[in-house]
C-alpha cells in the first residue's frame, strides 16, 4: 500500500474537518425565535414540584395587561430564592410563535421568566376566589343554551346519545399554557377520535367562550377555522364553538367549575374541561390543562362501552 506525504495526510484531515462541521451545521436545529418583555409583579403563590409560580403581575408593554397568571421560572436557582408575598423584576420571554420558520413549524407556544430579582417583600397577596361547585361524576347536567359558530341555537340537551366533550376558552387569551393550549389539545382530540370509526360518529367537542361582549358567532368561527387549519365548514359538525348569554354566564360558569374575572379589558380565569356521557351525566371533569388527550379518549371508550 502506497505510503501518504505529509501534505496529503493534512489535506485529507482538513477535509474531513470540514465535512463533519457542515453535518453539524446541517443537523442542528435552528434557534426558536423569541421575544423579551420587562416584568414586574408581586408573588402570590409557588408550585415547588411544577417550578411555577403564580404571580400578580403588572402590564406588560407590549405584550399584555396586568394579570394574575401562572408563569414558569426554568433556573432552579432562580426559583429557590422566591417566596409568596416578594416583589420582583424578571424579563418574561415568549416563543414567537408569528415568527416561526419551517424548521421550528412544529414548535410549541411557550413563555418562561428569567433574569428574576426580589425587589420587596410584603405580606402574600389573596388567590382569586375560585367557583363553588364542582362537577361530580355521575351527576346530570342541566341544559344550558347557546349560540354556536354559525349564529344557530343550540342546547346540550341535544347531544344526548353522544360523548359531548366541553371545554372553554375566550378568543383574546394571550397565554399560551391557557385557551390556546386547550384548543390544539382538543385539534389532537379530533384527530384521534377521527381516526377511530368506533368513536367518530358517536362523540363530539364543544368549546364554550366566556366572553360574551366580543366573542360573536363570526369571530368564533373565524378562531374555529384557525384551530382547524381549513375553511370546511362541515368541518363544524363535530367540534363547535358557541358563546352563552351574558345573564346566563355567572350560572354556567359555576355548575362548571370555572373561575372568570374580567381585569383591564382581559380575563383572568382558570381551565375547565368536561366529559359528558350519552346520557347527559358528568363522565369525568378535569381542572387545569394537565390532562392528556388520552385520557379524554379513555372516558369516552368507557362511557360508550357502558351504554352498550
Amino acid at each position: 500500500m502506497p505510503s501518504l506525504s505529509l501534505d496529503k495526510l493534512k489535506l485529507i484531515l482538513l477535509l474531513l474537518c470540514v465535512g463533519a462541521s457542515l453535518a453539524c451545521t446541517k443537523h442542528s436545529a435552528p434557534a426558536l425565535a423569541l421575544k423579551h418583555y420587562p416584568f414586574t409583579g408581586r408573588i402570590v403563590s409557588i408550585d415547588k414540584a411544577n417550578q411555577t409560580a403564580v404571580i400578580d403581575a403588572d402590564t406588560i408593554q407590549g405584550f399584555m395587561e396586568a394579570m394574575q397568571m401562572s408563569y414558569k421560572i426554568k433556573d432552579a436557582g432562580e426559583f429557590g430564592s422566591l417566596a409568596p408575598g416578594d416583589a420582583v423584576t424578571a424579563e418574561i420571554v415568549v416563543v414567537d410563535m408569528q415568527n416561526v420558520d419551517n424548521n421550528n413549524k412544529d414548535a410549541d407556544p411557550d413563555y418562561w421568566l428569567e433574569k428574576i430579582k426580589v425587589t420587596g417583600h410584603s405580606k402574600p397577596a389573596s388567590p382569586k376566589p375560585t367557583a363553588q361547585h364542582i362537577p361530580a361524576n355521575g351527576e346530570e347536567v342541566p341544559d344550558f343554551h347557546f349560540t354556536n359558530q354559525n349564529a344557530r341555537q343550540i342546547s346540550l340537551k341535544q347531544y344526548r346519545g353522544q360523548v359531548l366533550f366541553v371545554t372553554f376558552i375566550y378568543t383574546r387569551c394571550p397565554f399560551p399554557d391557557y385557551c390556546p393550549r386547550i384548543g390544539a389539545q382538543f385539534a389532537q382530540l379530533r384527530q384521534q377520535l377521527d381516526a377511530d370509526a368506533s368513536l367518530s360518529a358517536k362523540t363530539h367537542l364543544l368549546c364554550i367562550s366566556f366572553d360574551p361582549a366580543h366573542d360573536t358567532p363570526k369571530v368564533l368561527r373565524d378562531y374555529g377555522f384557525s384551530l382547524l387549519h381549513s375553511h370546511q365548514a362541515k368541518l363544524f359538525d363535530r367540534w363547535e364553538f358557541a358563546v352563552s348569554r351574558s345573564s346566563d354566564l355567572p350560572q354556567i360558569a359555576d355548575y362548571f367549575g370555572l373561575t372568570y374575572i374580567p381585569e383591564n379589558g382581559l380575563i383572568t380565569h382558570s381551565l375547565s374541561t368536561t366529559v359528558i356521557g350519552p346520557d347527559g351525566k358528568i363522565v369525568n371533569w378535569y381542572y387545569g390543562s394537565e390532562w392528556q388527550v388520552s385520557d379524554l379518549v379513555k372516558d369516552a371508550t368507557g362511557a360508550l362501552h357502558a351504554r352498550g
